[in-house]
Protein backbone atom coordinates (compact mmCIF):
# COMPACT_ATOMS: atom_id res chain seq x y z
CA UNK A 1 0.00 0.00 0.00
CA UNK A 2 1.34 3.41 -0.95
CA UNK A 3 1.32 5.75 2.05
CA UNK A 4 1.46 9.51 1.46
CA UNK A 5 2.04 10.56 5.07
CA UNK A 6 5.14 10.33 7.24
CA UNK A 7 5.55 8.69 10.62
CA UNK A 8 8.04 10.00 13.19
CA UNK A 9 8.29 7.85 16.31
CA UNK A 10 10.43 9.03 19.23
CA UNK A 11 11.73 7.13 22.24
CA UNK A 12 10.98 9.85 24.76
CA UNK A 13 12.94 12.47 26.67
CA UNK A 14 13.23 14.66 23.59
CA UNK A 15 15.87 17.37 24.00
CA UNK A 16 13.57 20.39 23.90
CA UNK A 17 15.89 22.68 25.83
CA UNK A 18 15.48 24.14 29.32
CA UNK A 19 12.28 26.01 28.69
CA UNK A 20 11.50 26.42 32.37
CA UNK A 21 14.37 28.89 32.63
CA UNK A 22 13.31 32.46 32.01
CA UNK A 23 16.74 33.48 30.72
CA UNK A 24 17.18 30.68 28.20
CA UNK A 25 19.66 31.52 25.47
CA UNK A 26 18.50 30.26 22.09
CA UNK A 27 22.10 29.70 21.01
CA UNK A 28 23.45 28.25 24.24
CA UNK A 29 25.55 25.09 24.09
CA UNK A 30 23.05 23.18 26.22
CA UNK A 31 20.39 23.62 23.56
CA UNK A 32 22.62 23.32 20.50
CA UNK A 33 21.59 19.76 19.71
CA UNK A 34 17.91 20.57 19.83
CA UNK A 35 18.03 23.73 17.78
CA UNK A 36 20.46 22.57 15.11
CA UNK A 37 19.96 18.81 14.73
CA UNK A 38 17.11 17.93 17.09
CA UNK A 39 14.04 15.87 16.40
CA UNK A 40 11.53 18.68 16.70
CA UNK A 41 13.34 20.62 14.00
CA UNK A 42 13.21 17.53 11.78
CA UNK A 43 9.46 17.31 12.33
CA UNK A 44 9.12 20.85 11.00
CA UNK A 45 11.37 20.23 8.00
CA UNK A 46 9.42 17.09 7.03
CA UNK A 47 6.04 18.84 7.23
CA UNK A 48 4.11 20.20 4.27
CA UNK A 49 4.49 23.93 4.96
CA UNK A 50 7.63 23.81 7.14
CA UNK A 51 7.52 26.59 9.79
CA UNK A 52 4.03 27.56 8.60
CA UNK A 53 2.56 24.08 9.01
CA UNK A 54 -0.45 23.72 11.25
CA UNK A 55 0.65 21.64 14.26
CA UNK A 56 -1.65 20.12 16.87
CA UNK A 57 -0.21 18.68 20.09
CA UNK A 58 -2.30 15.78 21.44
CA UNK A 59 -1.88 15.31 25.20
CA UNK A 60 -4.38 12.47 25.70
CA UNK A 61 -1.79 9.99 27.01
CA UNK A 62 -0.43 12.37 29.66
CA UNK A 63 -1.64 12.74 33.24
CA UNK A 64 -0.34 16.34 33.24
CA UNK A 65 -1.73 17.61 29.90
CA UNK A 66 -2.02 21.25 30.98
CA UNK A 67 1.68 21.30 31.82
CA UNK A 68 3.17 19.32 28.94
CA UNK A 69 1.12 20.84 26.12
CA UNK A 70 2.35 24.43 26.53
CA UNK A 71 5.96 23.17 26.74
CA UNK A 72 5.68 21.79 23.23
CA UNK A 73 4.13 25.02 22.00
CA UNK A 74 7.05 26.91 23.49
CA UNK A 75 9.60 24.50 22.03
CA UNK A 76 8.24 24.76 18.50
CA UNK A 77 7.96 28.55 18.81
CA UNK A 78 11.73 28.74 19.41
CA UNK A 79 12.07 27.02 16.06
CA UNK A 80 9.83 29.66 14.43
CA UNK A 81 6.85 27.32 14.13
CA UNK A 82 4.06 29.35 15.71
CA UNK A 83 0.98 27.94 13.93
CA UNK A 84 0.54 25.47 16.78
CA UNK A 85 -2.00 24.66 19.47
CA UNK A 86 -2.88 21.92 21.94
CA UNK A 87 -5.84 19.56 21.54
CA UNK A 88 -6.99 18.39 24.96
CA UNK A 89 -8.97 15.16 24.50
CA UNK A 90 -9.60 13.57 27.88
CA UNK A 91 -12.82 11.64 27.24
CA UNK A 92 -13.87 9.30 24.48
CA UNK A 93 -16.91 11.39 23.58
CA UNK A 94 -14.62 14.35 22.84
CA UNK A 95 -13.03 12.33 20.02
CA UNK A 96 -16.30 12.80 18.10
CA UNK A 97 -16.68 16.52 18.79
CA UNK A 98 -17.03 18.45 15.52
CA UNK A 99 -14.79 21.32 16.62
CA UNK A 100 -11.98 18.89 17.46
CA UNK A 101 -12.45 16.94 14.23
CA UNK A 102 -12.33 20.17 12.22
CA UNK A 103 -9.00 21.05 13.80
CA UNK A 104 -7.61 17.59 13.03
CA UNK A 105 -8.71 17.86 9.39
CA UNK A 106 -6.82 21.17 9.08
CA UNK A 107 -3.62 19.88 10.70
CA UNK A 108 -0.42 19.24 8.75
CA UNK A 109 1.26 17.69 11.81
CA UNK A 110 0.00 16.02 14.96
CA UNK A 111 2.37 15.18 17.78
CA UNK A 112 1.23 12.77 20.47
CA UNK A 113 2.98 13.29 23.81
CA UNK A 114 4.13 10.68 26.28
CA UNK A 115 2.17 9.11 29.09
CA UNK A 116 0.08 5.94 29.06
CA UNK A 117 -0.39 4.36 25.64
CA UNK A 118 -3.32 2.27 26.85
CA UNK A 119 -5.10 5.47 27.85
CA UNK A 120 -4.38 6.85 24.38
CA UNK A 121 -5.80 3.87 22.49
CA UNK A 122 -8.78 3.35 24.80
CA UNK A 123 -9.90 6.97 24.40
CA UNK A 124 -9.18 7.41 20.67
CA UNK A 125 -9.38 3.91 19.19
CA UNK A 126 -12.32 3.38 16.84
CA UNK A 127 -13.58 6.96 17.11
CA UNK A 128 -14.18 9.48 14.30
CA UNK A 129 -10.91 11.12 15.39
CA UNK A 130 -9.06 7.86 14.80
CA UNK A 131 -10.73 7.36 11.41
CA UNK A 132 -9.71 10.84 10.22
CA UNK A 133 -6.18 10.35 11.56
CA UNK A 134 -5.72 7.16 9.54
CA UNK A 135 -7.23 8.70 6.41
CA UNK A 136 -4.93 11.72 6.58
CA UNK A 137 -1.87 9.51 7.13
CA UNK A 138 -2.72 7.28 4.19
CA UNK A 139 -3.78 9.96 1.71
CA UNK A 140 -2.31 13.37 2.59
CA UNK A 141 1.10 15.02 2.99
CA UNK A 142 0.71 14.66 6.73
CA UNK A 143 3.07 13.94 9.64
CA UNK A 144 2.14 11.78 12.62
CA UNK A 145 4.77 12.31 15.33
CA UNK A 146 4.62 10.46 18.62
CA UNK A 147 6.95 10.43 21.59
CA UNK A 148 7.03 7.64 24.19
CA UNK A 149 3.37 6.53 24.50
CA UNK A 150 2.57 8.31 21.25
CA UNK A 151 5.25 6.22 19.52
CA UNK A 152 4.30 2.90 21.15
CA UNK A 153 0.67 3.37 20.10
CA UNK A 154 1.46 4.04 16.42
CA UNK A 155 1.77 0.39 15.37
CA UNK A 156 -0.90 -2.26 14.97
CA UNK A 157 0.60 -4.33 17.82
CA UNK A 158 1.28 -2.36 21.01
CA UNK A 159 3.17 -3.23 24.19
CA UNK A 160 1.28 -1.74 27.13
CA UNK A 161 2.75 -3.52 30.13
CA UNK A 162 5.75 -5.60 31.16
CA UNK A 163 8.50 -5.53 33.75
CA UNK A 164 11.93 -4.77 32.30
CA UNK A 165 13.70 -6.98 34.85
CA UNK A 166 11.41 -9.99 34.30
CA UNK A 167 10.61 -9.47 30.61
CA UNK A 168 12.00 -12.84 29.53
CA UNK A 169 9.68 -14.74 31.85
CA UNK A 170 6.77 -16.16 29.89
CA UNK A 171 3.63 -14.02 30.15
CA UNK A 172 5.28 -10.91 31.61
CA UNK A 173 4.80 -8.78 28.48
CA UNK A 174 1.27 -7.65 27.66
CA UNK A 175 0.29 -6.70 24.09
CA UNK A 176 -2.87 -5.21 22.64
CA UNK A 177 -3.93 -3.32 19.51
CA UNK A 178 -2.49 0.12 18.82
CA UNK A 179 -3.66 2.89 16.49
CA UNK A 180 -2.64 0.89 13.42
CA UNK A 181 -0.65 3.39 11.39
CA UNK A 182 1.99 0.77 10.62
CA UNK A 183 1.77 -3.00 10.57
CA UNK A 184 4.46 -5.67 10.91
CA UNK A 185 6.34 -3.91 13.74
CA UNK A 186 6.07 -3.46 17.48
CA UNK A 187 7.59 -0.41 19.16
CA UNK A 188 9.08 0.02 22.62
CA UNK A 189 10.34 3.32 24.05
CA UNK A 190 12.75 4.67 26.69
CA UNK A 191 14.58 1.60 25.50
CA UNK A 192 18.16 2.11 26.58
CA UNK A 193 17.73 3.87 29.92
CA UNK A 194 15.03 1.48 31.15
CA UNK A 195 16.67 -1.70 29.84
CA UNK A 196 13.67 -2.95 27.90
CA UNK A 197 15.34 -5.20 25.36
CA UNK A 198 13.86 -8.29 27.02
CA UNK A 199 10.36 -6.98 26.34
CA UNK A 200 11.09 -6.87 22.62
CA UNK A 201 12.68 -10.33 22.69
CA UNK A 202 9.52 -11.89 24.15
CA UNK A 203 7.26 -9.93 21.81
CA UNK A 204 9.21 -10.99 18.71
CA UNK A 205 9.62 -14.64 19.68
CA UNK A 206 5.85 -14.91 20.12
CA UNK A 207 5.41 -13.72 16.50
CA UNK A 208 8.72 -13.76 14.57
CA UNK A 209 7.15 -12.03 11.55
CA UNK A 210 6.92 -8.80 13.58
CA UNK A 211 10.00 -6.55 13.62
CA UNK A 212 10.82 -5.24 17.08
CA UNK A 213 11.81 -1.56 17.28
CA UNK A 214 13.43 -0.23 20.45
CA UNK A 215 13.83 3.55 20.61
CA UNK A 216 16.37 5.14 22.94
CA UNK A 217 15.90 8.52 24.57
CA UNK A 218 16.06 11.58 22.26
CA UNK A 219 16.09 9.13 19.37
CA UNK A 220 13.53 8.35 16.73
CA UNK A 221 12.72 6.92 13.35
CA UNK A 222 11.39 8.73 10.32
CA UNK A 223 9.28 6.21 8.40
CA UNK A 224 8.18 6.98 4.85
CA UNK A 225 5.94 4.89 2.58
CA UNK A 226 5.46 2.52 5.52
CA UNK A 227 8.77 0.73 4.85
CA UNK A 228 11.78 3.08 4.71
CA UNK A 229 13.18 3.98 8.12
CA UNK A 230 15.83 6.57 8.94
CA UNK A 231 17.31 6.96 12.44
CA UNK A 232 17.13 10.53 13.76
CA UNK A 233 18.19 12.11 17.04
CA UNK A 234 21.22 11.56 19.24
CA UNK A 235 20.88 8.00 20.53
CA UNK A 236 20.33 4.42 19.39
CA UNK A 237 17.58 2.42 17.70
CA UNK A 238 17.60 -1.33 18.34
CA UNK A 239 15.92 -3.63 15.80
CA UNK A 240 15.01 -7.20 16.74
CA UNK A 241 14.42 -9.55 13.79
CA UNK A 242 13.03 -12.98 14.61
CA UNK A 243 12.60 -14.40 11.11
CA UNK A 244 15.69 -16.60 11.45
CA UNK A 245 14.92 -17.97 14.92
CA UNK A 246 15.90 -21.64 14.94
CA UNK A 247 14.34 -22.77 18.20
CA UNK A 248 12.60 -21.58 21.37
CA UNK A 249 11.03 -23.19 24.44
CA UNK A 250 8.22 -20.60 24.52
CA UNK A 251 5.41 -23.10 24.08
CA UNK A 252 6.92 -25.70 26.42
CA UNK A 253 7.54 -23.63 29.56
CA UNK A 254 4.89 -22.55 32.05
CA UNK A 255 3.86 -18.96 32.76
CA UNK A 256 6.54 -17.19 34.78
CA UNK A 257 9.39 -19.43 33.61
CA UNK A 258 12.38 -18.18 31.56
CA UNK A 259 12.26 -18.24 27.77
CA UNK A 260 15.12 -19.55 25.62
CA UNK A 261 15.67 -18.30 22.06
CA UNK A 262 18.19 -19.57 19.50
CA UNK A 263 19.45 -17.29 16.70
CA UNK A 264 17.65 -14.01 17.28
CA UNK A 265 19.09 -11.24 15.07
CA UNK A 266 19.68 -7.74 16.47
CA UNK A 267 20.63 -4.56 14.57
CA UNK A 268 21.79 -1.27 16.09
CA UNK A 269 21.08 1.98 14.26
CA UNK A 270 22.38 5.48 14.95
CA UNK A 271 21.76 8.84 13.31
CA UNK A 272 21.15 8.72 9.53
CA UNK A 273 21.35 4.92 9.28
CA UNK A 274 18.50 3.45 7.23
CA UNK A 275 16.53 0.20 7.20
CA UNK A 276 13.96 -1.12 4.76
CA UNK A 277 11.16 -3.10 6.41
CA UNK A 278 10.25 -4.95 3.20
CA UNK A 279 13.76 -6.04 2.19
CA UNK A 280 15.16 -6.17 5.77
CA UNK A 281 18.30 -4.42 4.56
CA UNK A 282 20.18 -1.96 6.77
CA UNK A 283 22.50 0.74 5.46
CA UNK A 284 25.01 2.31 7.86
CA UNK A 285 25.55 5.99 7.15
CA UNK A 286 29.11 7.09 6.40
CA UNK A 287 29.97 10.78 6.24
Amino acid sequence: MNITGKLIIIGGAVDKGSFTEADIDKNSASNLQFFETGILKRIISESKHKENSRIEVITTASNIPKEIGPEYVKAFAYLDATNIDVLYIDKREEAADEAILTRLKAADVVIFTGGDQLRLTSILGGTPFHDILLDKYHNEEFVYAGTSAGAAAASNNMIYQGSSSEALLKGEVKITSGLGLIDGVVIDTHFVRRGRIGRLFQTVVSNPRVLGIGLGEDTGLLITNNNHMEAIGSGLVILVDGRDIKDTNLTQVKLGQPISINNLVVHVMSMNDTYNIETHKMQIHTS
